[in-house]
């Protein structure tokens, strides 16, 4: 493809080009030469070749039997800041394609291609188009998308010019509010209004109410479609837009005919990026109250970047295809599908803009992994789910190296099926906003550990240590000793944009060295891969989506009758976990009803107060996926020593009840039994929590309890 190479006249990031020869073949760009291959792969699949490589980074000390001399190279195009560094990715592969971009699944033959000439020309444009309105480095740009081309120019440009916060377009009105609130944003991004979608609706409604807000950019969900469709969606949006009300100090501009009056070749600002300040905000857990939004730096996602190229190796490289289904305003699509994936040269299947969730996905999916020869693609629990009930037919997937899981716990009949259906091993990965994306992957390349989450990545640390009662450090846990999982390194934040938010995240070891607190807890074995066993955290993961119980109890908390809530996950074979509430009434509700110990009796008094408690619920709780799938009316709530809601009591009672479900189904018709005492939920020293069955030897009953609990993600012995 003839191409002419990139202008960009820009002096501020020249210092940190970096020259790449390659050889152009069957017109693929091909490295000739790369630390990528050979026996470099394998430094990674170890921890000591992990420590090896840091080793080497750190003082240049060459490890007996390794070559890392090209990993200098590697290195720099992972410094100064995004924007250099994204600039000069698209001038060494400026012939290469960047994005292939498609509406639906079923259009996935007919793609827009983005070369990483035009990817950079529009990042550029769009850090011009925000300064041109008076968008200035300490200030924020919102926006509202789904996965577009022009979500990348956002984002990235965004960080060229100021900071910008993602939000889910998928939030209620009120939730997007507060955080473009919180954060001061001036401007905001998002879609025209268009039927069949809400985004732009929701907006409107609540610009009234931010007077921070100058600029509202409307990016047009059509732009990309041709012909006699794309000339009628435009005439639909120009009538939709003449609707708006017009808002006094506020200005609506069409997003892609303003890029196109801004330079593309050159920063018409000055503006010096330090690898300290902030480039983004995303949101974490839950967004009641004061939303909480962690802060990166420029240097933050670098690092992460940069840490995620070592492991992946020669399978996210220079012509390697990426596939992007999980939402741009989420950190494993902005980060590993995104800034690793351009800066090292890969092609990004940005597959439509609901991701995973676009028509028609699922039924192509093995036919879009054919076409593009797509080699790596990282989802959730749910999706990998989806995909087993899709056949692979005659699709040829032998492209495909790598299949990411992250988010949520993935169930281990999950990984075995994905693995005998497809040939291709599920890669499971640990990670969370705070360390701005991924902390620990199984090793491509290295031993597989079903049930791990890998090796700690490169260039960074984790722990499991021993905590008091208040969180202060006792001692590094012992090999195989559950413990508190902490990290550090350069990928981690400095802390929320809300600082009291900060309280009690931090932990300084014995040497003064300070840690991140995941809130998980797990153990690290013999080989240094490491194991989850629990949450101390209480976010419930639906789905990778994380619900912050506070959403819910808070509400519930405000009913007459309700005096205290506690949200926990019940599992759910599909989501992984679901929301449920167990509510403590109020003496007076409780005088109207009949208690035995803790339980209520549910007559139909019982019943009726259930009933409105829900209906409130359902009425109140702003976000649809965090409504409890039940309610549990109680007169008292496990405690602890000091007085405090126990919630892993209340976790277990739930994974008791769906196990005695389970074989309440099974049994049902038959001469077998198995009481409520026959099925224990339990705290393991090694396993953490594990539901333990006793059988009494029927192996019928044994097989199909296995078959039906294969799809949980909790870890369970029949015996």
């Amino acid at each position: 493809m003839a191409c002419q190479a990139l202008k960009l006249g820009l002096r501020s990031f020249s210092k940190h080009e970096i020259s790449l020869s390659i050889k152009v073949k069957n017109n693929s760009i091909q490295p000739s030469a790369d630390w990528q291959s050979g026996s470099n792969i394998m430094s990674t699949s170890t921890l000591k070749g992990i420590e090896a490589l840091e080793v080497y980074l750190q003082t240049g000390k060459q490890p007996e039997g390794q070559d890392f001399s090209s990993l200098k190279a590697f290195s720099e195009k992972f410094s100064g800041n995004t924007f250099e560094a994204l600039m000069a990715a698209c001038k060494r592969y400026s012939r290469q394609t960047a994005i292939s971009f498609f509406l639906s699944g079923k259009d996935y033959r007919k793609p827009v291609k983005i070369s990483y000439q035009t990817l950079a020309e529009r990042i550029v444009q769009t850090a011009n188009l925000f300064n041109s309105v008076g968008i200035q480095e300490h200030d924020t740009v919102a926006f509202v998308l789904p996965n577009l081309p022009e979500t990348h120019y956002v984002l990235w440009g965004a960080e060229a010019a100021a900071k910008v916060l993602a939000i889910n377009p998928l939030l209620e009105g009120k939730q997007i509010e507060e955080l473009i609130r919180h954060s001061q944003a001036k401007a905001i991004v998002t879609l025209s209004p268009f039927p069949g979608t809400d985004i732009c609706e929701k907006v409107e409604n609540i610009l009234p109410n931010l007077p921070e807000v100058k600029s509202i950019f409307h990016v047009d969900p059509a732009y990309h479609t041709g012909g006699f469709k794309g000339i009628a969606a435009s005439a639909i949006q120009y009538q939709y837009r003449r609707r708006l009300k017009s808002l006094e100090g506020k200005k609506r501009i069409p997003f892609q005919s303003a890029i196109k009056q801004q330079p593309s070749s050159h920063l018409n600002f000055k503006r010096s990026i330090q690898s300290d300040d902030t480039a983004s905000l995303f949101c974490t857990g839950g967004t009641t109250g004061l939303p909480k939004i962690a802060t990166h730096t420029h240097g933050n996602e670098l690092a992460n970047a940069k840490s995620i190229g070592l492991v992946a190796g020669d399978i996210m490289g220079p012509g390697k295809v990426i596939l992007c289904g999980l939402p741009l305003f989420h950190v494993n699509a902005a980060i590993v599908t995104g800034l690793a994936a351009f800066i090292n040269g890969c092609e990004v299947v940005l597959m439509t803009p609901q991701g995973y969730r676009g028509e028609g996905v699922f039924s192509n999916f093995w036919s879009i992994i054919e076409f593009y020869r797509v080699n790596s693609f990282s989802a959730v629990p749910t999706v990998y789910s989806t995909l087993l009930q899709q056949p692979v037919n005659q699709c040829d997937i032998s492209s495909l190296q790598m299949a990411l899981c992250g988010a949520a716990p993935m169930p281990i009949e999950v990984f075995n099926a994905f693995e005998r259906i497809t040939g291709v091993q599920i890669v499971e990965g640990y990670g969370l906003t705070e360390g701005t994306c991924a902390s620990s992957l199984t090793p491509p390349r290295g031993t597989k550990k079903v049930g791990s989450i890998g090796l700690r990545l490169p260039l960074q640390e984790m722990r499991s240590v021993q905590l008091d009662e208040r969180g202060n450090f006792i001692r590094y846990s012992q090999t195989n000793e559950i413990g508190n999982l902490l990290i550090r390194g350069d990928n981690v934040f400095d802390g929320y944009l809300n600082p009291e938010h900060n309280k009690g995240i931090w932990v300084q070891d014995d040497q003064g060295q300070r840690w991140l607190n995941t809130g998980d807890l797990g153990r690290q074995d013999e080989e240094g891969y490491f194991w989850l066993t629990g949450r101390k955290k209480e976010l419930i993961v639906r789905g990778g989506h994380n619900i912050e119980p506070k959403l819910i109890e808070e509400v519930l908390c405000r009913h007459p009758s309700v005096a205290i809530a506690a949200a926990v996950g019940t599992p759910d074979a599909h989501a992984g976990e679901v929301p449920v509430a167990y509510v403590m009434l109020s003496g007076e509700a409780m005088s109207t009803l009949t208690v035995r110990g803790q339980e209520v009796v549910m007559d139909d008094s019982a019943r009726a107060l259930l009933e409105e408690i829900t209906a409130y619920a359902k009425e109140n709780i702003t976000e649809r996926a965090a409504i409890p799938r039940k309610i549990v009316l109680r007169a008292g709530l496990p405690t602890t020593a000091v007085g405090k809601i126990f919630k892993p009591a209340l976790e277990m009672e739930e994974i008791r009840l769906c196990v005695q479900d389970i074989i309440d189904r099974l049994v049902q018709g038959t001469d077998s039994a198995i009481t409520e005492s026959q099925v224990k939920v339990e705290q393991d020293k090694v396993l953490g929590t594990i539901a333990r069955v006793t059988t009494g030897g029927d192996s019928s009953l044994d097989g199909a309890l296995a078959e039906q609990l294969a799809p949980y993600t909790f870890k369970y012995e029949i015996v």
